[in-house]
């Protein structure tokens, strides 16, 4: 369990100093992977999305518990392992370094360059986008992958360690790819998309209250920010997005949520928060948060692995 905390707190660390590799990256190496398997396996019915999402998981679990049984009786191996593991699964430092870029384009009005740089954080149509819808859809993305990219692979790392790690992280990634409710995908992608809800729905909701937590660094109110999370959480159409998004909407002193146009079609969100839209000002203190979080996220994972090792 010492190994296990160290190797998750080493992992975080890795990820904010190195970020993610521009090439050759592990979870884009199990994308690859998924995509192949899609086209044997693909049928349009739920139980055809199971069979899929058992058939791609499954073996990177088994890689994990492989991971941990060989290196268990090696503190120093099980370390890095747990630790490489962590770094490979983690996407902060990115997630933060978008958030960065999106906000310095925004600042100088460089609208081209930040419409052309918001599919890196997510699938709207960016083309008709102005700056502040700009500024909405990134603080939204940055809250909203706090929980995905980071908190609830530390939770789930904590918990069961390399096989936590790796296997949240491939669930997670295939219901980006398939998860979505398309004419293709709104059976097969079913279970994908209901599993990775499962294992985020307590860190959604523990990065919500982290996020509202530490609002004051941002110079928010944490009291406010916790208001405006318990009203307003249950307005977005994901059952654990909206304690992320309305936490930063919270923290920042914004209103986030409204119509969202994506290639296929057209989302209408309930409000989160109070206050303006967001601008690059803002957008840059939800990088801020992102980092804050993480940090405190892993301090928390890590005394979990250390509580487990006191209950032995």
């Amino acid at each position: 369990m010492i190994s296990r905390a160290l190797g998750l707190a080493l992992g975080v660390l890795a990820d904010q100093i190195v970020g993610d590799p521009r090439r050759h990256h592990p979870v884009a190496w199990f994308g690859s992977f998924a995509a192949r398997a899609e086209g044997p396996l693909y049928d349009d019915t739920v139980a055809a999305g199971a069979v899929y999402t058992t058939a791609t998981v499954a073996p990177v679990v088994a890689l994990g518990v492989a991971a941990e049984r060989l290196t268990r009786r090696h503190p120093v191996l099980h370390t890095a392992a747990t630790a490489l593991a962590t770094w490979a699964v983690l996407g902060a430092r990115s997630l933060t370094r978008e958030g960065d870029t999106m906000a310095d384009s925004l600042e100088i009005g460089d609208l081209a360059r930040a419409r052309a740089q918001l599919p890196n954080l997510c699938g709207r149509d960016a083309a008709q986008l102005d700056a502040p819808e700009l500024a909405r859809a990134t603080v939204e993305s940055m809250a909203e992958n706090t929980a995905d990219s980071a908190v609830a692979s530390l939770f789930w790392g904590a918990l069961l360690g390399v096989p936590g790690l790796l296997g949240h992280r491939a669930v997670n990634t295939l219901d980006a790819m398939v998860g979505r409710r398309d004419e293709r995908y709104g059976r097969f992608g079913t279970a994908s998309a209901k599993l990775d809800d499962a294992l985020d729905l307590l860190p959604a909701r523990l990065t919500g209250v982290l996020g509202a937590a530490l609002a004051p660094a941002v110079g928010g109110s944490a009291r406010r920010a916790w208001a405006i999370t318990l009203r307003d959480a249950g307005n977005h159409p994901s059952p654990n997005g909206g304690w992320c998004e309305a936490a930063w909407a919270g923290a920042l002193g914004v209103q986030l949520g409204g119509r969202n146009v994506y290639a296929s079609r057209v989302e209408e969100r309930g409000r989160l928060g109070d206050g303006p839209r967001p601008g690059a000002c803002e957008v840059r203190k939800a990088a801020q948060l992102v980092t804050l979080v993480t940090g405190a996220a892993t301090a928390l994972a890590a005394g979990v692995a250390l509580a487990k090792r006191g209950r032995r």
